[in-house]
């Protein structure tokens, strides 16, 4: 007889978890002691006449682990969900604790995909399409602060990227907000409307033309087989951080803005009756970027032979591509371009272009900027980059006193398509893949009076530090710490390990 109770006693706890674990996704009580699934479970446990006093302790006990069990399990399911609804731009609750000691404590036990990385933005996640057609699309960026409370600074600024197929018209629009629009690949004409005339400007990749607020622009991709990719950071002036685009001419796709009006006040302002009117904004119906033929977009372009006094097609204000470089050796180059004139959108918003193109098998220095926060696009190639954050404290630390932050280091794969963003004080590092050259478009946000501190390579700030300072700071020889930091190369070097000799030092 004991044998059969000892034998049933397993069978029916399995058959007990077998029964309440399909209940395992049933809602929580807000009380645990409320829960009817762990009742029943017990009830179950004690009504057994089978079992000894034993026997259902043992059982109770069951029931209690399953109950933990599960609830562990509807927290991690709770978690997941809530970090999908997060990556996918839901508002995060509980914003304003984000420099409080609780929330510090919770990203230092835990940390969360956003927040362990608040500056890297993924082409397939953090881009919202806001037009496509089957000839373009224009892609923007989610709001920074969307991303990270981090980015407070940059806050009002948004990134938009076209894409245009060969022969593609980019319909007339205006925005109510000013940008600065770069080409980084392809040839297009873009028609900036005036109050008497159309002046045209022939971009080439590279080049760089701010447009203000309010400006009606049409584009048109004048290349026979290559896509239009252009780089456009939008300032808004209405609403912080959102901006609008406006349709003149249209139909029903793009809507004008013109057939909001009510009739009346169209038939008054452009003196035609109604029915031309109506048949007029009904006609568009193929998008806001729709193919055109070859000889619509030479009609298009700029005519090719001009005469004297009369000048030729414009041009941008630079071409980041084409101009002298600020600095270059073998392993890479950097190209800086700052507003020339007082007049110049870059001036007003305080805003410089950068170019960065990286060798392959290279790297650049370990930098911070003084002043300026960085708004990094990879255009082409392929490779890596390193942002060292205060605000993030790696788990590896634990918990423990010092007198200094600990620091948690935010890696990427760069790859073309990508963004990052490298707030100011902040070192950082890039370097390219094997294969292929690292190329890097920067918008430098608050340039003015910017400074560039490196940490290694020629005058970097450890080698331009008095003796004293270094061992201090080190508590280490100042000769060791100079043989460590001093290199003769500048800004950028060859990415490779140094070789060890016997005594544990690397070879020069």
């Amino acid at each position: 007889m004991a044998i059969k109770i000892n034998l049933s006693l397993p069978i029916s706890l399995f058959f007990l978890l077998a029964l309440f674990s399909t209940l395992a996704f049933a809602k929580k009580e807000t009380e645990v002691a409320a829960d009817p699934e762990l009742k029943t479970c017990k009830h179950q446990c004690l009504q057994q006449l089978q079992y000894t006093e034993a026997e259902k302790q043992m059982c109770l006990q069951s029931c209690d682990m399953y109950h933990g069990l599960k609830h562990e399990y509807e927290k991690q399911i709770e978690e997941k969900i809530r970090k999908k609804k997060k990556h996918e731009g839901t508002p995060q609750e509980h914003d304003e604790e984000e420099e409080s000691g609780e929330k510090e404590e919770e990203v230092e036990e835990g940390g969360e995909e956003e927040e362990e990385y608040p500056y890297i933005f993924e082409e397939d996640w953090d881009f919202d399409t806001k037009v496509e057609t089957d000839d373009g699309r224009i892609r923007v960026l989610k709001k920074f602060t969307e991303k990270s409370k981090l980015l407070k600074g940059i806050e009002n600024i948004r990134l938009a990227i076209l894409e245009a197929r060969a022969h593609a018209f980019v319909a007339p629009r205006h925005f109510d907000s000013d940008v600065v629009l770069f080409n980084i690949k392809g040839r297009a004409v873009l028609g900036w409307v005036k109050e008497s005339e159309t002046e045209k400007f022939v971009l080439e990749s590279g080049d760089m033309l701010p447009i203000p607020a309010g400006t009606q622009v049409y584009i048109v991709n004048r290349d026979e087989n290559e896509k239009l990719f252009l780089a456009m950071l939008h300032i808004p002036i209405s609403t912080p951080g959102k901006f609008e685009e406006f349709f003149g001419p249209g139909g029903r796709d793009p809507e004008s803005v013109l057939s909001a009006f009510g009739w009346n006040v169209l038939q008054a302002a452009l003196q035609s009756p109604k029915g031309e009117l109506e048949k007029l904004f009904d006609q568009q119906n193929g998008g806001s970027i729709f193919q055109i033929s070859r000889e619509q977009v030479q009609e298009l372009a700029p005519k090719k032979t001009y005469w004297w006094p009369f000048s030729g097609p414009s041009t941008a204000e630079f071409n980041l591509f084409t101009m002298s470089p600020t600095f270059s050796n073998r392993y890479g180059t950097l190209t800086e371009a700052a507003p020339s004139d007082s007049r110049s959108l870059l001036q007003k918003h305080n805003i410089m272009l950068s170019f960065t193109n990286i060798t392959k098998e290279s790297m650049s220095t370990i930098l911070y900027n003084s002043h300026a926060t960085k708004i990094a696009v990879v255009i082409s190639g392929k490779g890596g980059l390193q942002i060292v954050c205060p605000h993030i404290t790696s788990r590896s630390h634990g918990k423990h006193e010092k007198s200094s932050p600990s620091y948690h280091r935010i890696s990427a794969e760069l790859k073309p398509g990508m963004v990052f963003v490298v707030p100011p004080g902040h070192p950082f590092v890039t370097f390219s893949s094997r294969k292929e050259n690292l190329q890097i478009l920067s918008f430098e946000i608050n340039a003015q009076d910017n400074k560039k501190f490196t940490f290694a390579g020629k005058d970097n700030i450890v080698s331009s530090m008095d003796d004293l300072a270094k061992e201090l700071g080190f508590n280490h020889p100042s000769k060791i710490v100079n043989r460590i930091f001093d290199r003769k190369e500048s800004l950028f070097f060859p990415f490779k390990l140094p070789h060890e000799g016997r005594d544990g030092r690397a070879d020069a």
